[in-house]
């Protein structure tokens, strides 16, 4: 896990983040234990407190659940609940802003569709 304190993202934002992507990936899968509060504060330096909010935003969000005693496991349908997260936050992001800007340029619906599968069919 690597983390950016120069980053405009707040460190525990960047904890749960890369969490977060590491169950889409399956890097940790349904009932495995991620990391520890005081295992990740030791491998990245900082505050465990910092570690701590990160990793309660994931529980907060059904991603991770606390065992007392034994750790943060993933949650049963976690990958499931990032990828509705991850197309939500891609339409909000990305179409949303591509058809405003689109539409400020004068394309059409018909233009923007071309385009989008123009880029898809070169990556």
């Amino acid at each position: 896990m690597i983390i950016d304190p120069a980053s405009d993202v707040p460190l525990f934002v960047q904890i749960a983040e890369q969490i977060e992507d590491d169950v889409f990936t399956g890097v940790y899968i349904e009932g495995d234990r991620v990391p520890s509060t005081n295992e990740l504060s030791a491998l990245l330096g900082i505050n465990p407190h910092t570690v701590l909010k990160g990793m309660n935003i994931l529980v907060d969000e059904g991603i991770i659940y606390k065992r007392r005693g034994m750790g943060m496991y993933v949650q049963d349908g976690a990958r499931d609940k990032v990828r509705v997260k991850r197309k939500t936050a891609f339409d909000e992001r990305y179409v949303a802003a591509l058809v405003a800007e689109a539409k400020k340029l004068g394309f059409t619906k018909e233009q923007v569709v071309d385009l989008v599968e123009k880029g898809y069919d070169h990556v």
